[in-house]
């Protein structure tokens, strides 16, 4: 903006000089000439001073809107800023919380593990005394199941196995709505007053699986597991039939662990079904090891 100043008062001289001279070269005739360039001078400055006005006042305008936006950023970036912290400082809460909570949840379960195997072997030890009998008809016990029961333990055994009817605490059947006729009956669950005796019943029925008999109905004896090691137990049930078919003598550990008795007399100990798989898958190829 100061240039163009300069050069109108350089302009201006010119012209007053040019004035000055054409006044002394033509005298009092060119009176209305030099008027006219004073009007035309006056008008051109007042031109310039209202042009540099307006210039001066649109950039004032301009700097104000500029001024009024950057003070809206600068209060929406403080806002911002204030914002983050303010997430920042909650996510950092967020992730102690989150942390503690971690914690305390492999503790509770480490906790309820602990609890959980706990509670399978203090229900498997509450059944070491217990049998099941599965295959016996509906209400053939009467109003004395465990009387009945007891004597029927003889009958199907025989009186070579258990001189005198066993001992027992109580007999039941399973605690499930009565079938309907025809369907498959309800097992029977028996608590023996001593262990020795359970073992002896479950011994001898292992040996005559498939052979016992209530007045022509086929039955099972089992021991009396919790459902966790029943389940577990199951995964053995292909293995065990194939190493029956491959002439060895597989027998289940208590709560699963597979133990089978070789040719020579020798036992070998599985602890998972997959070893045991492979085992057989080696034996069938090479028998004599």
């Amino acid at each position: 903006m100061p240039k163009p100043a300069l050069k109108t008062e350089k302009q201006a001289k010119k012209t007053e000089t040019a004035v000055s001279t054409a006044s002394e070269v033509a005298g009092p005739d060119m009176a209305s000439i030099i008027s006219l360039l004073e009007e035309h001078r006056a008008s051109s400055e007042l031109a310039q001073r209202e042009h540099r006005a307006s210039i001066s006042a649109d950039f004032k305008a301009a700097f104000a809107v500029l001024e009024a936006k950057l003070n809206q950023t600068q209060t929406t970036v403080a806002e911002h800023g204030e914002q983050i912290d303010s997430l920042e400082t909650n996510a950092n809460l967020q992730d102690q919380r989150l942390r503690i909570l971690e914690e305390k949840c492999a503790v509770l379960a480490d906790s309820n593990a602990k609890l959980a195997a706990k509670t399978a072997d203090l229900e498997g030890r509450s059944r070491r005394n217990n049998i099941r009998i599965i295959g016996l008809p509906e209400s053939i016990e009467g109003p004395r199941p465990t009387t009945f029961f007891s004597e029927l333990l003889v009958e199907l055994l025989g009186n070579a196995t258990l001189q005198s009817p066993p001992e027992l605490d109580c007999a039941h059947r399973a605690p499930a709505a009565k079938p309907q006729p025809g369907t498959r009956p309800r097992p029977v669950i028996m608590r023996l007053h001593r262990y020795q005796v359970k073992d002896l019943i479950v011994r001898e029925a292992r040996k005559r699986r498939g052979d016992l008999r209530y007045r022509g109905t086929p039955v099972q004896i089992y021991e009396d597991f919790t459902q966790e090691v029943l389940e577990q137990r199951a995964k053995y049930r292909d293995i065990m039939s194939k190493l029956y078919n491959l002439g060895l003598r597989p027998a289940l550990l208590f709560p699963a662990r597979l133990q089978i008795t070789l040719g020579s007399g020798a036992k070998k100990r599985f602890p998972s079904p997959l070893e045991a798989v492979a085992f057989a898958a080696g034996y069938e190829r090479e028998p004599a090891n």
